[in-house]
């Protein structure tokens, strides 16, 4: 549940100061062979191919959202600031965060949508990102940088009404919709009539992906993501086995759409640019709140027809048969990049990315973090090595804290990923590359913690915008005062009143 204060709790799970400590935790664990380390960070720092550009390092930041536009969708003040904060710390790869296509498709009532009315102001904060960039590390230092557009539809959470591709016994439960005549903030169950997304309403989210596409390359990005994670829409559809007719039951109808949208780009928007997706391996299933505050799964039955990436007779197991068949279509018709995750931040957040504590919205961790830590390099090692020559980029180590670069070096020397990606960790430490720069390693007490203050931020919708921005409480002194607010109008029970 949401904390109060916003100083992070006494960890309970995270108790290594050291990683020979860290490997004894792994090996009582049983997850010696998965949990690796190595302080030679040198091999992060060097440079690699992708889609015929060279990128200065092999560490990344993932598109992280700080749910902090305009209500038009244009970049704010704070979004200036986040993206010029990882502009200037050193990461070679910044995977940009998730820009809707359309108004309809946003996640929450902040996040960017890329328009003919917000081109301009995006546009503007990428060279501003690429000018911190510069400044930071000279004036041919964005060379060898790689910025991309993660472009999104939000589907089952775009967060006026679910835009769903399926009916999904588990998740329908677990998804509200706007109650008839009321506020989009004031919900109730999914009826068992809730309209499903058509063929030509999935047309027409075809042609929207490439209006977008043109404006993001207009825009200047380097490389386009098409989003196929976290069960928004792209990633929905490559569970949606149960579908009837060309976007659904077979792997080639639920992959339809994505292939389309990348033959478009090639056809009618650029020959040139990058293309990469960030891809969920496992959706596994969904998860809730047990009695005693636990996560525990949501009652299913078997065969489970409604995810992506698991045995369908055992659907807590992954089975990565198809995320390699589906990386295997998409690099045939030149994906250069894949950004590998898991899971859905709604509803088994534990997969996707281990916690200390959880967010308002959430429940304590069914499971040890390191064992989610294990899970995602295991499951990454097994994609990359599935695909040797494509640069891959792997999740799961922010709650590592001050031990994540040690990992991703010996991940990364093994040839279990090629860029070591880090979320949560961005917002907590953005710059650092520029600290093993300077001083030959980060400093400990500047990394993340993992106490889910950014994603309770990410919950919190009681202010005049129906969304508070999110940033790292513990880390970021800025965020201080926000969160206090937050948990004030949360106890409350206060929901937008004004500009949304």
């Amino acid at each position: 549940m949401l904390q109060s204060g916003d100083r992070a709790p006494v960890p309970k799970w995270f108790t290594y100061s050291t990683t020979d400590e860290l490997l004894a935790g792994a090996r009582e664990l049983g997850v010696a062979d998965d949990i690796l380390v190595d302080h030679d960070l040198s091999g992060l720092l060097k440079p690699v191919r992708v889609g015929g550009r060279t990128v200065g390092n092999r560490l990344a930041i993932h598109p992280m959202e700080g749910c902090d536009g305009e209500l038009d969708g244009r970049p704010g003040e704070l979004t200036y600031r986040r993206w010029d904060r990882f502009g200037f710390g050193g990461c070679k790869l910044i995977w940009g965060e998730a820009i809707a296509i359309l108004d309809e498709a946003r996640a929450n009532a902040r996040q960017l949508w890329i328009h003919d009315g917000s081109f301009a102001d995006i546009a503007k904060m990428l060279e501003k990102a690429r000018e911190k960039h510069r400044e930071a590390w000279g004036a041919n230092a964005c060379s060898d940088l790689l910025v991309g557009c993660q472009l999104t539809h939000s589907g089952r959470y775009s967060y006026r009404k679910p835009l769903i591709v399926q009916r999904d016994p588990a998740l329908d439960g677990a998804t509200p919709v706007p109650l008839a005549g009321k506020a989009y903030w004031e919900k109730g169950p999914m009826p068992a009539d809730y309209p499903v997304l058509s063929d030509d309403d999935l047309k027409r989210v075809e042609d929207a992906f490439i209006v977008a596409a043109k404006l993001a390359v207009k825009a200047g990005f380097d490389f386009l993501d098409l989003k196929q994670c976290h069960r928004y829409l792209l990633s929905e559809l490559l569970a949606s086995h149960t579908r009837p007719g060309p976007y659904g039951g077979s792997l080639e109808n639920r992959t339809r759409l994505v292939r389309n949208v990348i033959g478009r780009i090639r056809s009618e928007v650029s020959k040139d640019i990058l293309l990469g997706t960030r891809l969920n391996m496992s959706d596994f299933v969904p998860y809730e709140k047990g009695a005693d505050g636990n996560g525990t799964p949501r009652p299913y039955t078997t065969p489970y027809r409604w995810s992506f990436g698991v045995d369908e007779n055992d659907p807590q197991k992954p089975d990565l048969t198809e995320p390699k068949k589906v990386v295997g279509m998409l690099r045939e018709l030149g994906l250069c990049i894949v950004n590998l995750s898991m899971a859905n931040p709604y509803n088994n957040m534990h997969f996707g990315r281990p916690f200390e504590k959880p967010p308002l919205d959430g429940y304590e961790t069914p499971e040890h973090p390191l064992l989610g830590c294990a899970r995602h390099f295991r499951m990454a090692a097994e994609m990359q090595r599935a695909f040797p020559d494509l640069p891959m980029v792997g999740t799961g180590y922010s709650w590592l804290q001050h031990h994540f670069l040690a990992c991703g070096a010996a991940n990364e020397k093994q040839k279990k990923i090629t860029f070591v990606g880090v979320g949560r960790g961005a917002f907590a430490y953005p710059d650092f590359v520029k600290d093993i720069k300077e001083h030959g390693r980060i400093v400990d007490s500047k990394a993340c913690i993992a106490v889910s203050s950014c994603t309770a931020l990410m919950r919190a919708k009681g202010n005049e915008y129906g969304q508070y921005p999110s940033g790292c409480v513990p880390k970021d002194k800025f965020y201080g005062p926000i969160y206090r607010e937050a948990i004030n109008n949360f106890k409350a029970g206060n929901t937008p009143k004004k500009k949304a």
